[in-house]
């Protein structure tokens, strides 16, 4: 062959290396400008000085640590983003990072969000928690909503639901005619439905003004934004049902998520399953120091005498079931809910 064939075939081969190497360079470049991108994560939730806003503050404060500060971000409490609905909008479409909120405010993405509603379900905040972090649950809550921008990263129980009400609540006879605001859940409208109340579905800031304007006579919501709210302005009586239990999902924009680097889509993963185990000990003293803080301040806290309560179960305790043969999806997600605090219950007594 001619030496001339021999120079090309040479320089190709040069050719080729110089290029393997720029191509080299190029993806360290690359690589490196992914390393050193900053990702800003928006956290909202509807409540401040209470768990939601402390389980956001404490995932955020993770997650800047184990990515290194690749992860920046800025908790937003009290519904400062907008209501639970604009919350859950701007999260499915990017302009919220994150969300922690009530699942079932979000049965227009998917029923099955309100599966941990279902009243009676359990009947401590221990079982809750067990419940919460059951592997079949975690599979399937924070699933929902995949396919609707979601990305689900944890899941958690806050504490159990009371009535707050401008006229006591005593007996189950007391309910017949009131108003009351409930959570965005055909559960908890069917529940009260069965007590003679006039169920009203709202969010959680729009509530006290109502109360205040008469627009309904009480609410079903947690003692933490009852004492934390002042809600001893408009309604002094809590009658403490303990039902339905309030959990509460952690759902990331699943677009932002998609364009974090692995690294750091495992360490969104892992913190928002660490910190909703990690928020069961703070979860308890919330709960607790709110109970004090609203009979201090003058509010009557009212539990109903042990046959009314039993009554109280027992008129809601087929409620989940009921709701849930009107969907095969909801009637299999309620079995799985429903097996694991049964699980939870064995496991408590053993």
């Amino acid at each position: 062959m001619s030496s001339g064939y021999h120079g090309r075939i040479a320089r190709s081969i040069a050719a080729i290396g110089v290029l393997s190497a720029a191509l080299a360079l190029a993806l360290q470049f690359g690589a490196a400008q992914a390393q050193d991108k900053t990702y800003e994560m928006k956290i909202s939730t509807p409540t401040i000085n209470d768990t939601p806003d402390t389980f956001a503050r404490n995932f955020l404060a993770a997650v800047e640590k184990d990515s290194g500060g690749r992860i920046k971000g800025q908790v937003y409490p009290a519904s400062q983003l907008g209501s639970i609905p604009r919350q859950i909008e701007g999260t499915q479409f990017g302009s919220i990072q994150c969300e922690v909120v009530p699942p079932e405010f979000m049965v227009g993405i998917d029923p099955r969000f309100e599966l941990m509603a279902a009243p009676g379900l359990v009947d401590s905040l221990a079982q809750g928690q067990k419940v919460a972090q059951d592997p079949a649950v975690r599979k399937l809550m924070l699933s929902l909503g995949a396919d609707k921008g979601l990305h689900g990263v944890g899941l958690f129980m806050s504490e159990p639901s009371d009535v707050v009400t401008k006229r006591p609540i005593r007996t189950l006879a007391d309910f017949k005619g009131m108003k009351i605001r409930i959570f965005a859940s055909q559960f908890q409208s069917v529940a009260f439905g069965r007590l003679g109340v006039t169920p009203v579905a709202m969010s959680l800031g729009d509530v006290l003004p109502a109360i205040q304007q008469g627009a309904i006579d009480g609410a079903v919501t947690g003692m933490g934004p009852i004492s934390h709210m002042h809600f001893i302005d408009a309604a002094k009586y809590v009658t403490m049902t303990n039902q339905p239990s309030i959990f509460l999902i952690v759902e990331v924009n699943k677009k932002w998520y998609d364009s974090l680097p692995k690294d750091l889509q495992e360490i969104i993963d892992r913190d928002g399953a660490a910190q909703s185990v990690a928020i069961v000990p703070t979860a308890a003293s919330f709960r607790a120091k709110a109970e004090e803080s609203y009979a201090a301040s003058g509010g009557e806290e009212i539990k109903l005498s042990p046959d009314e309560q039993a009554a109280f179960i027992k008129t809601l305790s087929s409620v989940g079931a009921d709701v849930s043969k009107s969907s095969p999806q909801l009637a299999d997600g309620y079995k799985i809910v429903t097996e694991a605090a049964a699980r939870a219950a064995q496991t408590a007594s053993q």
